[in-house]
């Protein structure tokens, strides 16, 4: 199986498109954090201080606080918020300023949205194209079961995800260390007992996991349909769609009991993290299930179909 991969892997970087792409990557990044950074130069100026701005975040959370019918988990989200703001004054700890290097490298879930479409291209085509180029019968001609040829595939392009995720973060680190100055202040949370800090390196690399959950489906489903019907230009089409129109599908059926069980509501994990739920009342567990459900009906469908296609023809 090693073997496999690893023949994988190298046929993956022997294409000039998967340089291309990861070139793509590193300038997509830096063009990111050069936006970001002429954004904060034309904005920056006449800021209030500190204090005034959390006192202002703090009469705001008590009179959402007085709302009659706030639902529970938003009022349990802003009673945690309280405490935090409340922690600062007190103590004076200064807030991480948006455009300081420190929330930079934790803000490192959009790297996912550029990883998402190159990753869809290598699931899409890694089989489809064995079947488009007739390369799949000298393939499957070796004494090597089926299922462990597309195993071989599956966990390259995942290897190839993870890849440039950490390409792509260590490039944000090296562009945020150059673009951004450090800040003073620090990021807070309520852990369910005390205020505490949290590490920057923590929360980025946290982020990091959360956003490829994200890859992580959309590839499948990707790897999925390239398996199935052998067009990559139908699998990148198909994944980049969901991909795109998966948030707004959920929020035309919100007010239904179904939109807690498609794959949309639970493809952007990072949804636990920033607070800002698709559906309220869902948690992280129960969208690790619904993902791993529909993971396994996507795999299971690929290797049935990979397994008894003829390609004798």
């Amino acid at each position: 199986m090693l073997n496999l991969i690893q023949n994988e892997w190298m046929k993956l970087w022997s294409k000039k498109g998967t340089w291309l792409m990861t070139g793509l990557l590193i300038l997509a990044v830096i063009g990111m954090m050069g936006l970001a950074k002429w954004i904060d130069t034309m904005e920056s100026g006449g800021s209030q201080d500190w204090k005034t701005n959390v006192k202002q975040e703090l009469t705001y959370t008590n009179e959402s606080l007085e709302g009659p019918n706030l639902p529970a988990d938003m009022r349990e989200n802003f009673e945690e918020d309280k405490k935090v703001l409340e922690y600062r004054l007190e103590h004076s700890i200064a807030p991480l300023e948006g455009s300081s290097r420190e929330k930079m490298i934790m803000n490192s879930s959009t790297i996912g949205s550029f990883v998402v479409l190159l990753t869809v291209i290598v699931a899409a085509g890694i089989v489809a194209v064995e079947f488009s180029q007739g390369t799949i019968k000298m393939l499957l001609s070796r004494p090597i079961k089926r299922w462990k040829i597309l195993t071989s595939k599956f966990v390259t392009v995942n290897l190839f995800g993870i890849m440039l995720m950490l390409l792509g973060f260590a490039i944000s680190i090296l562009a945020a260390y150059l673009l951004f100055p450090s800040s003073g202040g620090k990021e807070l949370v309520w852990n369910g007992s005390e205020v505490v800090t949290v590490s920057v390196w923590g929360k980025g690399l946290y982020m990091l996991l959360l956003s490829f959950g994200n890859v992580f489906v959309t590839s499948t489903f990707a790897f999925m349909v390239g398996s199935v019907f052998r067009s990559n230009g139908l699998a990148i089409g198909l994944s980049l769609f969901i991909y795109f129109t998966g948030s707004t599908v959920v929020m035309l059926l919100s007010k239904y009991e179904i939109a807690k069980y498609i794959v949309f509501t639970h493809m952007d994990l990072t949804q636990y993290a920033t607070g800002y739920q698709l559906i309220e009342g869902i948690t992280m567990p129960f969208s690790l299930a619904v993902l791993a459900v529909y993971i396994i009906i996507f795999l299971v469908i690929s290797y049935i179909v990979f397994g008894k296609r003829d390609v004798t023809a």
